[in-house]
Formats: structure tokens, C-alpha cells, sequence
């Protein structure tokens, strides 16, 4: 059985999607601050657990009720924006909380483990694409609390030989090819779903956060990937594990990047509807140009991206989005 913290949530519902196809039991464990009941219990259909990762009482519970024999990490605030104004919460939750879901699992014996990290670990890089040798100097407290958490995972394989799998994934987007599984955050923070919640009526507008950047149309260039093959990445990443694999850290990215007003065009030829945009100043923490390299998961787990073209990741997430809204009887 593995344990998915944070399974409610966007990427750690599609992960669960998948494992249960390729034959695994899942256990979901999320405190629903972001996670959404309904996902795990009319689509998921798994076993749900309603908590948080820094009760160490109730982790060492589900660690002696259930066959546990992986965990994959998904319980983590992820807004930059948030994390500049209020870094002790992201201090608190992505770095004790992962240190105390660490400490339980090595109480129980359960040795592997699948990490959701993140690009923002970096920084400003040096060098784009960006290669997992690149220096982390994260410059928001989001980004370093995960490299916190990963030099945790280091300590923990040296000392207790716990086995860890780490992804740095860029900007996740799409859904699930049925529709059945978004992103839907509230509030949301991120640029895709902002702009099909626009083109849905759901938004008044789209601000595009800086427009002076030193890219060639003055906005960000953000690293696209569709979040089915993040989501299959981590299950390679779980079974190179399984196979004896060592502890590795892995980026997640399809190489080519596209700008913020890239974005927005596509939506609208996507959505066939107008996008009303708003232009603001820079929003602090946020790095010009990021785009991965991710050419040590291809070699060493064998991931090729599958749905690379961005018109083909805002179809599927206009799909979902249009089946949320209509779902939950929002107009």
C-alpha cells in the first residue's frame, strides 16, 4: 500500500489515478486545506484520512493500521506570493511537517520514499535549461523550505538509510484526459487556470505580473509540463526504488518554455473567448526565464514527457474546468 499525502490535492490525485490503474492500493492522507474530499471519494474512490502531517500520533496510527510500504509527499503550501508574507507557515508545514512524516516512517520501517519538490529551489539560475547541477539559491521562502526538506532527505538516507526519489518539477498544468481531475485552488494563484477561469466568466480579468522581464515580449517564460507525466514520473521514480535504485534527484520539465502572453493567446484560441488583461508590476521572488533540462529522468528512468504541446495542456484543462464548474453548480 502507499501512502499519499496531500492525495486530495492537484498532482497527488492524478499520482493516485495512476497507481491504482497499475494495480497498487492507495491510502490518502490530506488535511483538506487545499484537497478536495469529493476527488477522493467519487473519483478516487480510496480510502481517505483526514489529518495532518505534523501529528506524529496520528501518522505513527496509520503507519501500525496499514501494510505500508512507500510514502509519496504531496502536503505542501506551494504559493510563492504567500510564502514572502508569511514564511513561518511554509517553515512550519513543508519543513517540520516533512521532518515529522521522515521520523515516522523510519519508527515504522518503511524505507522509501518519492518526493514532490520543486524548481523554485533554484533560484535565478545561471544556466537555462537548468540541470539538477545547477546551484540552489532559492529567493523565496516557498523554494527554500524545499530545499530544506531535501537536505533532510540526505541526512535521513545517510543515517537511517531511508530510500528517496526527489523531483524538481517546473509548472505543472492540464488534466486528466477524462476531465475528471483538475487544478482547482482556492484561491488559486497559478497563470493557466487563471486564465481559463477568465474565459469561463469565472474572473473579471488576468494580471499579467511584470512586463519588463529581459525576455523578447517583457513577460515570464515559464516551463510547461502536463501534470499526467508528472504524475508518471513519480510512479517510474517509485519503481526504480523498488528495483534497488539509489537515492536521485530528478528535474521535470519539457525543455522549451513559453511567456506569459504566449499563454494567454493560446487560451483564447483554445476557449474561443475573449481574455480581458490587466498588466501590474512585478510580483517579488519571481526568476525572468525558467526552463528545465530533463535529460537525467529520460536516461535514468526511461520518463519522455507525452503531452508537450501547450494548446493540447489548456484543451484538457478547459475540459476540466468546464466539467468543475458545471459538477459543483457554479456559474
Amino acid at each position: 500500500m502507499i501512502l499519499i499525502t496531500g492525495g486530495a490535492g492537484y498532482i497527488g490525485s492524478h499520482v493516485a489515478q495512476i497507481l491504482l490503474k497499475t494495480g497498487y492500493e492507495v491510502l490518502i492522507l490530506d488535511n483538506l486545506v487545499y484537497g478536495h474530499r469529493d476527488i477522493v471519494e467519487t473519483v478516487l474512490k480510496v480510502p481517505l484520512i483526514v489529518g495532518d502531517i505534523q501529528n506524529s500520533s496520528l501518522l505513527e496510527e496509520i503507519f501500525a493500521t496499514y501494510p505500508i510500504t512507500a510514502v509519496m509527499h504531496f502536503a505542501a503550501y506551494a504559493y510563492v506570493g504567500e510564502s514572502i508574507q508569511n514564511p513561518a507557515k511554509y517553515y512550519r508545514n513543508n519543513v517540520m511537517g516533512t521532518l515529522t512524516l521522515l521520523e515516522s516512517m523510519v519508527k515504522a520501517s518503511v524505507n522509501y520514499f518519492v518526493f514532490s519538490s520543486t524548481c523554485a529551489t533554484y533560484g535565478i539560475p545561471q544556466t537555462i535549461p537548468v540541470t539538477e547541477s545547477e546551484l540552489q539559491r532559492p529567493i523565496n521562502p516557498y523554494g527554500a523550505s524545499k530545499l530544506m526538506a531535501e537536505q533532510i532527505l540526505k541526512d535521513f538516507s545517510q543515517v537511517y538509510g531511508l530510500k528517496s526519489v526527489c523531483f524538481r518539477f517546473f509548472n505543472a498544468a492540464g488534466a486528466s484526459l477524462d476531465g475528471q481531475l483538475g487544478e482547482d485552488h482556492q484561491p488559486e494563484p497559478h497563470l493557466l487556470p487563471l486564465v481559463l477561469l477568465t474565459a469561463l466568466g469565472q474572473k473579471d480579468c488576468v494580471s499579467i505580473l511584470g512586463t519588463d522581464y529581459p525576455t523578447p515580449d517583457g513577460t515570464c517564460i515559464r516551463d510547461y509540463v502536463h501534470v499526467l507525466d508528472i504524475a508518471q514520473a513519480h510512479i517510474l521514480g517509485l519503481q526504480y526504488l523498488f528495483n534497488g535504485g539509489t537515492n536521485e534527484t530528478f528535474n521535470l520539465g519539457n525543455g522549451n518554455g513559453f511567456s506569459v502572453r504566449q499563454v494567454i493567446e493560446m487560451a483564447q484560441e483554445v476557449t474561443e473567448k475573449p481574455i480581458k488583461v490587466i498588466e501590474k508590476e512585478r510580483r517579488l521572488g519571481d526568476p525572468p526565464i525558467l526552463v528545465s533540462s530533463s535529460d537525467k529522468a529520460s536516461r535514468i528512468l526511461g520518463w519522455q514527457p507525452q503531452y508537450s504541446d501547450l494548446k493540447e495542456m489548456l484543451t484538457h484543462a478547459w475540459r476540466w474546468h468546464q466539467h468543475r464548474h458545471q459538477s459543483t453548480g457554479e456559474n
